[in-house]
């Protein structure tokens, strides 16, 4: 009943995961406007062909090629995504027809998108952009079939345990970060053994990686928490890859060790599992989870739970599921997007100022 991401919007974070130079939206200029805008933080050229209301009777074919056009004479493009919106959907606009006739020198993926594409789900923009770059060339079959998995059991978590389960969630900021921040720290002083898992997804796990960065191996060596993270650095497409290299390698550079690697970061839907599998087995009496608490059965943990999530409308389904304490990251998207490096996160900033007083 709440607003939830589109599809096309799932489209453009996906064709800018396989590294798109140039993505073209074929609807409204304000069509998608804040994810366009954010996506150029990620140097990704985003072009809107600005459809009106005479496009709507008439078509705008001609403008998708004169759009393709220019971008080729601005930007020299290798990859190139061409997006659908629901104005362009709706009237039948032929999205192939005119990439053909705009015949530029790049490889250029035909994306019939909209709002209401299949069920609605935002993974379903991501999933016909996987297929097109498979009918390219640009990804195997194999890859296609492992991240749909991922994206239908990534919706599935949502509709069961997260925002979109049906009915209306207010919108809520969780915990005083500080409080808990407390509570964890005396945590490490008492002796409780502590696990700090991440489970996050995409470039937000540069700011959920913020409390792993903290040297508490350093301030408790005599009870230092076990770290489980999703940091596979060789699962997922490109750009995925690659920040799980660049957290891994600044951890390790700051003598972090992450004792469990549950998978890659597009596996969020399934390493929740592996990580409480872990946990069981090693008999934690703290469990902080960072980026994607819902995805963990928690409720399988004998153990005090914090979760750590960027969004509010998740901090009532968390507590339902048993958290004990949750603390929301506000824009965590806007304040990833373009980096290569840890951020400093709002619950990272209360922990080192409790700690350096």
């Amino acid at each position: 009943m709440h607003p939830r991401p589109s599809p096309i919007a799932a489209s453009l974070y996906t064709l800018r995961d396989l590294n798109a130079d140039v993505v073209i939206l074929h609807g409204p200029h304000g069509c998608c406007f804040r994810t366009g805008r954010l996506l150029e933080n990620d140097g990704v050229r985003v072009l809107t062909t600005a459809m009106s209301e005479n496009d709507f009777i008439f078509g705008a074919v001609e403008k998708l090629e004169e759009t393709l056009k220019k971008a080729h004479e601005m930007f020299s493009p290798r990859l190139v995504g061409v997006v659908g919106t629901c104005a362009s959907m709706i009237i039948g606009e032929d999205l192939k027809e005119a990439v053909e006739k705009a015949n530029i020198p790049a490889t250029v993926l035909s994306v019939e998108s909209h709002g209401g594409f299949g069920e609605g789900d935002n993974t379903e923009g991501a999933i016909i952009v996987l297929e097109a770059a498979q009918r390219e060339g640009i990804i195997s079959q194999e890859e296609v079939e492992r991240q749909v998995r991922m994206l239908k059991m990534a919706t599935n978590i949502e509709k069961t345990r997260g925002m979109a389960q049906g009915e209306y969630i207010a919108p809520q900021y969780g915990d005083d970060k500080s409080e808990v921040a407390r509570i964890l720290l005396d945590g490490f002083k008492t002796g409780k053994k502590v696990a700090l898992v991440l489970n996050a997804k995409k470039e937000t796990s540069y700011l959920f990686s913020d409390i792993l960065k903290i040297p508490f191996h350093q301030i408790y060596s005599h009870n230092p928490p076990t770290i489980i993270a999703n940091l596979d650095p060789e699962v997922g497409l490109p750009r995925i890859k690659q920040h799980a290299q660049n957290i891994q390698g600044e951890l390790s550079g700051e003598g972090v060790q992450i004792e469990f690697i549950t998978g890659g970061l597009d596996e969020y839907p399934v390493t929740g599992s592996k990580a409480v599998d872990f946990i069981k087995n090693h008999d934690y009496d703290m469990v902080v989870v960072a980026g994607v608490p819902h995805a963990l059965p928690i409720e399988d943990l004998e153990a005090e739970t914090m979760a750590i999530t960027d969004g509010p409308r998740l901090v009532e389904p968390l507590k339902k599921l048993g958290y004990n304490w949750v603390v929301t990251e506000l824009d965590a998207h806007s304040k990833t997007l373009g980096t290569s490096k840890i951020v400093p996160s709002g619950f990272g900033i209360s922990l080192r100022e409790i700690l350096n007083h």
